[in-house]
């Protein structure tokens, strides 16, 4: 799968067994960096026509299994199947729209192995918001804390000891910061060193946290047109401001959203890879007032993964994967298509 953060794509070898509960063994794990024009290609796709979209959607699936083949011939096993997010390039479930290249039959033709698939779409279909879908796995896998959270690209949340399950995305996070430095020549703000400097832009803040979105009750979610025509005109107001100021400001802004929705008692799991921003992390604990949990590197970078491996797994044993108090759906149901190679 690949996030909008545009890190590049995570690939996982993973092991399922039942017996009483779901467990599960991350076997092996790469994340393959992105170069530069498949950066700008997937920044830019937002913009592209309906037959240049196509377009992207044939290089990228060609792209991912490559990237497939190379990482299996590495390992010891082949999987019994495939299961593929790939890359968001539009989310706008108000008006039934979600798409994630990637997804074409190509890449099981190409892999000569079973793909499990596109697993927003039908969500939207049945008018849920198509995301976050990541509680479908969560439920099962990490139930016994109160809550998740994940930094990627955006903030989502999985309240578990809410009956029914709740979940929505909280704001935005590296899509934001890791392009607030590109123009410096870095791919991210390391440990958050240049936030960590900066100094808080009060109007800034507020103008942030006053957004609509945040207004809204759930279930809601975001995607890269929302930070394109909310956030972005937001930051343009302050460029005669230091980067390290906006990144600061940004973090209280996300710290400050994350905190207020954190249940009251944990633990709480955080995973992605905001959790490498020391700076952010002290913000959250100082405002959430919660028990944190960091777990290890392949869970903070790979549960995204993880989880999405497992969907797949549902699909394939024909068990939902899908919540509908989480997604706003009209039922639970059964997310993804399957093609076999």
């Amino acid at each position: 799968m690949s996030g909008t953060s545009l890190d590049g794509v995570d690939l996982a070898l993973l092991h399922f067994e039942k017996k009483e509960v779901w467990k599960y063994s991350i076997l092996a794990t790469t994340t393959v960096a992105y170069p530069e024009e498949w950066i700008e290609r997937l920044r830019h796709a937002v913009d592209l026509s309906k037959q240049d979209l196509a377009v992207l959607d044939r290089d990228y699936t060609l792209y991912l299994a490559k990237i497939i083949q190379d990482f299996l011939a590495q390992q010891h096993q082949l999987p019994d199947f495939v299961s593929s997010h790939g890359h968001t390039v539009l989310h706008q479930p108000e008006k039934g729209i979600t798409y994630q290249i990637g997804n074409l039959a190509s890449l099981a033709e190409v892999t000569g192995l079973k793909l499990i698939c596109n697993f927003r779409e039908a969500d939207v279909a049945l008018g849920g918001q198509g995301a976050p879908l990541v509680p479908g796995g969560e439920v099962h896998l990490f139930n016994e804390y109160s809550a998740c959270v994940n930094l990627g690209g955006f903030a989502n949340i999985t309240l578990l000891n809410n009956t029914p399950v709740v979940a929505f995305d909280i704001c935005p996070v590296n899509i934001v910061m890791n392009a607030l430095v590109h123009p410096l020549g870095l791919a991210y703000d390391h440990r958050g060193k240049l936030a960590s400097s900066g100094q808080i832009i009060s109007d800034l803040l507020d103008q942030l946290n006053q957004l609509d979105f945040y207004k809204t009750s759930f279930p809601k979610s975001l995607g890269v047109e929302w930070v394109i025509k909310q956030v972005n005109p937001l930051l343009r107001q302050y460029e005669n401001h230091s980067t390290a100021d906006i990144l600061h400001t940004f973090c209280h802004h996300i710290a400050y959203q994350i905190a207020q929705q954190l249940p009251e008692n944990g633990p709480v799991l955080l995973t992605g890879g905001g959790c490498y921003n020391a700076f952010l992390i002290s913000l959250i604990k100082n405002l959430g007032k919660v028990d944190v949990v960091l777990p290890s590197k392949d869970l903070i970078e790979y549960k995204e993964a993880l989880i999405f491996g497992f969907l797949g797994l549902l699909k394939e044993f024909n068990l939902n994967n899908c919540l509908a108090s989480v997604t706003g759906a009209q039922f639970d149901h059964i997310s993804g298509e399957i093609f076999l190679p």
